[in-house]
């Protein structure tokens, strides 16, 4: 009688299973981060420069996202 670890092959079990799939997981995340790791120097190059504080106060400006805000809230 031979035994199935004495032979090359090794019967699939859950653990390798789920190693291997946490693996792939990890890899595939990788994989999706890097490229945004690679781009963050470009988007922070065309982003453009905020306008400067003014002197005496008063910086509040009507910006896009605040009138977007003030429209969201007032319905």
């Amino acid at each position: 009688m031979q035994d199935s670890q004495a032979s090359g092959t090794k019967p699939a079990s859950r653990r390798g299973f789920f190693f291997g799939a946490a693996t792939v997981g990890a890899a595939a995340a990788a994989v999706t981060a890097l490229p945004k790791v690679v781009q963050a120097p470009d988007a922070s190059a065309a982003a453009p420069e905020p306008k400067p504080a003014p002197e005496k106060g008063g910086g509040y400006s009507l910006s896009e996202h605040v009138k977007r805000y003030y429209k969201t809230a007032s319905a």
